[in-house]
């Protein structure tokens, strides 16, 4: 007869998150139950070491070597020896929190909202594969909230947060020494901000053990909410008598939405890049998601000068090019004054040749610098 020890305790390791913004790594231990939550890059770590593209890892050993892959016993892909970690939960899909599910076994099953599959699999679309985001052939193992789900001695409850991309979720995780709440990212100040309460009332109803949480602004900031911020930047679009150019994440389609009813409130069109064209249109096969359809009068699509385009890009092209929805920047100079254009720092070069008229305004409407070479990017901006 042989006797097997079943441990009892229930334990936390933090891999990553910790005195950081993002590179959520964190692995609960409940009997001999391993569960992963989150699997992020460490974008504070990799600065120190790397400058993509023009310095970036060439293998695992070299990152691990850093310290920026921890060293995980049956985790990885690389590592021959057995799987020791029974899944990954994903909370939603910033490659801070998930994009360093590349390097885990494939035969660990890795759970994630059915919103962040399509993201992932959207980004796996436009982004070269490379060492450190390649998730193309991930089997997820997509939930909703509703769902419980049973990992060994664990059962996983999901509940929808808001955040600034869709598909975000906190974690009930019902563990042998009582719950463990994990909330991910979340917002109450955002467009759905009724989500986070919902998943706080849930918590506290749990009476958790353990919460495990994250904050960049646990001292006294001024937010505003989704509805305030649209009400602000219609204001300042409906006083501009030239273009209107828009900066926010491309994967903000909250911001996006606000965009697209304030310039269609103000007559104008909203142009989105390549890239949020084909985010959108992925989204729209989300049945709980309502977004903006490439097909709408007060959409466009905007194709920035350059010779080469990767396949997905002609595909779009070529998709709406004969219903004169593709504009380029001689294009969208004609019509300056019924234009919201969508851009990022890196497209300012188009700038240049799209010779902004007077009475055209720029909004930057994304996150504050938090770091110097954040701040560096910030002055060249103000450059322009």
């Amino acid at each position: 007869m042989k006797l097997h020890m079943v441990r009892t305790e229930t334990k936390l390791t933090f891999y990553g998150g910790v005195n950081e913004i993002g590179g959520n790594k964190i692995l609960l231990q409940d009997k001999d139950t391993r569960v992963f939550f989150d699997f992020g890059m460490s974008f504070s770590m990799r600065k120190q070491f790397y400058s993509p593209p023009f310095l970036s890892p060439k293998s695992e050993s070299s990152l691990q070597e850093l310290g920026i892959l921890p060293r995980i016993k049956g985790a990885y892909k690389f590592d021959p020896s057995p799987a020791e970690v029974d899944a990954v939960f994903i909370s939603h899909g910033h490659l801070d929190h998930c994009a360093y599910l590349s390097f885990i076994k494939r035969e660990i099953p890795i759970y994630c909202g059915e919103t962040t599959q399509i993201i992932l699999r959207a980004l796996s679309e436009i982004r070269r594969a490379d060492l450190e985001f390649s998730v193309s052939d991930i089997a997820f193992k997509p939930f909703r909230t509703g769902n419980k789900i049973k990992v060994g001695s664990l059962e996983i409850e999901p509940f929808h947060v808001d955040h600034s991309v869709p598909g975000a979720y906190g974690f009930l995780i019902h563990t042998s020494n009582g719950t463990v709440v994990y909330t991910g990212d979340f917002r109450d100040h955002g467009a759905k901000p009724e989500l986070t309460r919902d998943f706080v009332e849930h918590a506290r109803k749990a009476e958790p053990t353990a919460i495990i949480t994250e904050a960049t602004n646990m001292t006294g900031a001024t937010v505003s909410s989704e509805a305030e911020v649209e009400a602000k930047l219609n204001s300042i679009v409906a006083a501009a008598d030239g273009i209107v150019l828009a900066e926010f994440s491309y994967s903000d389609v909250d911001r996006l939405t606000s965009f697209y009813n304030i310039a269609k409130r103000n007559q104008r069109c909203l142009a989105v890049s390549l890239k949020q064209a084909h985010l959108l249109e992925a989204l729209r096969r989300d049945r709980g998601l309502t977004v903006p359809a490439l097909d709408d009068d007060a959409i466009l699509i905007f194709r920035k000068s350059k010779k080469r385009f990767d396949k997905w890009e002609s595909q779009l092209i070529e998709q709406y090019s004969g219903r004169g929805k593709i504009f380029d920047v001689f294009d969208v100079s004609k019509q300056q004054c019924k234009v919201v254009l969508a851009v990022s720092f890196y497209d300012f070069e188009e700038l240049i040749q799209l010779k902004p008229v007077a009475g055209s305004c720029y909004v930057l409407s994304a996150s504050e610098p938090f770091n110097e070479e954040m701040e560096l990017d910030y002055e060249r901006l103000i450059n322009w």
